[in-house]
């Protein structure tokens, strides 16, 4: 792992979900009328290991699927793997639900400090719609927004990074907490990365595994990258 000079970057590109925004914690939640539905007690480990299994599936078949209608296929799967019975309009109420997921506490504190010093870019997996309604969580503009909606493919698709370095002009850092979905290909991009490591190491979650993903940086939270960014 390098040590960068984070001086030498005009602009931080940033993976929006699972880096800015809890993603784990708002699928929880959105997941629990389901849950309630059937009565049945599901431990987030499996909650979040079964989302990642379905959403990696989807959205690999339909590239081209808005978010939200990728949200609702999930939650029938998941509904189907548990056995539970599901509807429509539990379906849709998780495919909406982005909007209501959660900042990690630090994110708007730290993103304002790195507005200071940078051009500020989400490369996200989401439609605009979605975003929207995680931005004003936010609390900050960002100079430029590329979704999966608008580029025509999920990451780890190698097309979403590339049209991103196609946007973009100066030195560009990519800032992520997948390895799975934003490490490796931007690491096939030949982009210097920093991972943001909000699990603390541990492996799991809501993102398939990545082994052997490779980054130059990390930090345990958006604060540390701030700090460490002299802003």
């Amino acid at each position: 792992m390098n040590v960068l000079d984070l001086s030498s970057y005009d602009a931080l590109s940033f993976d929006c979900y699972g880096t800015l925004i809890d993603w784990e914690a708002g699928i929880v939640e959105a997941l629990g009328p389901l849950l309630a539905l059937n009565r049945i007690d599901l431990s987030i480990t499996d909650q979040l290991a079964t989302f990642a299994e379905h959403e990696t599936r989807i959205q690999q078949a339909s590239p081209r699927t808005a978010y939200p209608m990728i949200l609702r296929a999930v939650h029938r799967a998941l509904a189907a793997a548990f056995d539970l019975e599901t509807t429509a309009e539990l379906d849709a109420a998780f495919g909406d639900s982005v909007a209501d997921w959660p900042p990690f506490v630090d994110s708007t504190d730290a993103l304002q400090r790195l507005a200071t010093k940078y051009r500020l870019v989400v490369l996200s997996n989401v439609d605009m719609k979605s975003f929207a309604g995680s931005q004003r969580k936010l609390g900050v503009t960002f100079d430029a927004v590329y979704t999966a909606e608008a580029i025509g493919s999920y990451k780890p698709d190698p097309a979403n990074f590339a049209h991103l370095l196609g946007h973009e002009e100066g030195r560009l850092l990519h800032v992520a907490q997948s390895l799975y979905h934003d490490h490796v290909p931007a690491k096939a991009a030949g982009m210097e990365s920093v991972w943001i490591d909000r699990r603390g190491g541990a492996a799991g979650g809501a993102t398939p595994p990545a082994p052997g993903a490779a980054y130059d940086m990390r930090f345990e939270s958006m604060a540390e990258l701030a700090d460490a960014a002299g802003v």
